[in-house]
């Protein structure tokens, strides 16, 4: 039996005006998953909590098996370790943004989303060359406006972050709605000694870092496209701890972000590698409606070849329209994946098992993650369905699924996969 796991980022949605009230799920045409969830068994999720809009991080932790309250402590290691930067125990790693910067007020997290590939990177040469600060360091500009910043030496975690488009709530990162233009200053959260040199250690570098980027020929010549400038690094989310998982040997992932290629790595599964689209113009959809369909087609790629039992397969793409009210888009990656991915299962594979789910809901009116349920279906022709789920959407999952309400941490055990 082939086991496919499927994760649809920031799937999730409220009502959109657009549809009619209908969610983008409910308006998709998906044909093909619809066919699947007329036969599986339906449920829904909180990933981490019913009280948090969880950040992919500890979602994707959870939803692999792995108690975000014992494994997870935070996400800058993890993108570094999926992004090849070194990392040690001490070390302080932090998930970064290129964002932009007006008089003090943060204009846009994401530069508009329209930062190159070529740009990002030579924006981050300028700054590992030009930055000096008393602690070495080493910045890598990863997808698109993302990037990852490691501190060597011994430092602590206990700080703030500088984004505000998320705080820290215990150990987790958190998704909020309020004060997105003001940028943070990094703050100590307890009086030790170190933590304050942490977090001072932060602020010297994004107040470095924004010297340097100001008045760099890119961003000169994206003001003269009438383009937002890349002009300040924004971090969050600091660790200096890589977690210990408990081995999943006979699991193949096909991710392609640096967190989730992090968290597949460490978990031992064989990350099968393929070359995303790197981004040459400034149009973020239609990069990303490149990347979406090269990953549906490695997928299947992956899929015939039928080397190991189980498969994640992880869809970025699905997110990033939730984030920037975008629900027709949303809708449009929904109708591409059931016609190209969601087909190749349903008329290819014999003897499948499937669970598609989400990691967060990300609702287009809220622009930002919630802390909404997400729907979840599992397929198994040997399995009695015991439900009226029709249609895989956040209604007919919440209303009529018999697994009922489940938490990420329990959903392959409940499903039974390894």
């Amino acid at each position: 039996m082939v086991k496919v796991f499927v994760i649809l980022d920031g799937i999730g949605d409220r009502s959109c005006k657009v549809f009619n009230g209908a969610t983008p799920l409910e308006a998709a045409k998906t044909k093909n998953l619809d066919y699947f969830a007329s036969k599986s068994n339906g449920g829904y999720v909180y990933t981490v909590n019913e009280q948090i809009a969880p950040e992919s991080d500890e979602a994707i932790l959870a939803l692999l098996g792995y108690d975000p309250n014992k494994y997870y402590y935070g996400r800058g290691p993890l993108e570094a370790y999926g992004a090849g930067l070194e990392f040690k125990e001490g070390y302080l790693a932090l998930r970064t943004n290129f964002s932009t910067v007006e008089n003090d007020r943060l204009i846009d997290r994401r530069v508009g989303r329209s930062l190159t590939t070529k740009e990002s990177q030579e924006l981050a040469k300028a700054i590992n060359e030009n930055v000096k600060l008393d602690f070495p360091f080493e910045f890598k500009a990863t997808v698109g406006h993302r990037g990852v910043l490691v501190f060597k030496g011994e430092f602590s975690d206990n700080i703030s972050n500088v984004d505000p488009a998320y705080k820290k709530i215990g150990k987790f990162g958190v998704a909020t709605t309020s004060n997105l233009d003001k940028l943070q200053e990094c703050r100590p959260l307890d009086p030790n000694k170190n933590t304050k040199l942490t977090a001072n250690l932060i602020n010297e570098f994004v107040k470095k870092s924004h010297e340097v980027l100001k008045n760099h020929p890119i961003n000169q010549k994206r003001k003269s496209k009438y383009l937002l400038s890349a002009n300040i690094i924004v971090p969050r989310d600091a660790g200096t701890i890589l977690p210990e998982l408990p081995k999943k040997n006979n699991w193949a992932a096909v991710v392609s972000m640096p967190l989730e290629i992090g968290i597949t790595k460490l978990s031992g599964m064989h990350v099968l590698k393929f070359e995303y689209p790197e981004m040459k113009t400034n149009d973020v959809y239609s990069n990303l409606l490149k990347g979406l369909k090269t990953t549906i087609k490695f997928s299947i790629k992956a899929i015939k070849e039928n080397k190991y039992n189980n498969y994640l397969i992880h869809f970025k793409e699905t997110d990033i329209p939730g984030h920037d009210n975008k629900p027709l888009e949303k809708k449009k990656m929904i109708e591409l994946i059931d016609k190209k991915f969601f087909k190749f299962l349903r008329n290819k594979v014999q003897d499948l098992e499937l669970v598609v789910t989400g990691d967060h809901a990300s609702p287009c009116e809220l622009k930002s993650h919630a802390a909404d349920p997400v729907p979840l279906i599992h397929y198994n022709e040997k399995i009695k369905k015991d439900d009226d789920v029709q249609r895989f959407t956040e209604h007919e999952c919440i209303e009529n699924g018999s697994y009922g309400k489940l938490l990420g941490k329990n959903v392959l055990k409940k499903v039974g996969f390894d």
